[in-house]
């Protein structure tokens, strides 16, 4: 693991600690710039830490090897994100205010359409390699992973590739998104869905289906 690697791991604990004592401060020290303050660090900072780690590393699609002594740019990514992956609610309130949570995973990198709904439970892994249509829609507890692990030749095999969901597309609750699955416009996706790597979902395809079993 690289020197980098090291200091983006202490990350999320270096943002959970500077927010505690700027609430700290602003208990014995009230004032707006000390009230604003923990929000900037929690919602601020890891977003602006990100965008210049993807300025001098950007996360490409393809396969590394988390074990190789040359620096992981998704590894420092993921760390930046860990924060809102350990503690869900961050986001989770974000969600309850429309148009919001969008516009948040846009400030990531991600392409996100108009008037997507995100229900409380969703999970997203890699904010940066997300993108979705207009007007989809995605249930409860619906897991979005952008990337693959799995250990090989006393290593460990990353694999990263982009997630692309279509326009108008319903995501069913429970459903968890591989990396390099993508989903056409108007799909529905039952509940409890499994979709692996490089899986495409078609519309016309899901409808076929849909009718054998009527």
């Amino acid at each position: 693991m690289t020197l980098l690697s090291q200091l983006l791991s202490v990350f999320p604990a270096v943002v959970m600690m500077m927010t505690l004592i700027a609430a700290g401060y602003f208990v014995y020290h009230p004032g707006l710039w000390e009230a604003i303050a923990p929000f900037l660090l929690l919602y601020g900072l890891p977003p602006l830490v990100y965008r210049i780690h993807a300025w001098r590393y950007p996360v490409t699609k393809g396969i590394y090897y988390l074990g190789d002594r040359t620096y992981s740019p998704w590894w420092g990514s993921h760390q930046i994100q860990l924060l809102y992956i350990a503690f869900p609610a961050l986001e989770t309130v974000l969600r309850l205010i429309p148009g919001v949570f969008s516009a948040w995973l846009r400030i990531w990198g991600a392409s996100i359409g108009q008037d997507v709904y995100w229900t409380p439970g969703l999970e997203i892994a890699d904010r940066e390699l997300l993108t979705v249509g207009d007007r989809a829609v995605f249930g409860h507890h619906v897991g979005l992973y952008a990337h693959a692990i799995k250990p090989k030749n006393e290593n460990l095999m990353l694999y990263v590739k982009p997630i692309t969901i279509g326009s108008h597309t319903f995501i069913g609750a429970g459903t968890r998104i591989g990396p390099g699955v993508v989903i056409d416009d108007g799909s529905y996706v039952p509940a409890k869905t499994d979709l692996y790597p490089h899986q495409r979902v078609q519309q016309q395809a899901l409808e076929t289906n849909q009718s054998t079993t009527a």
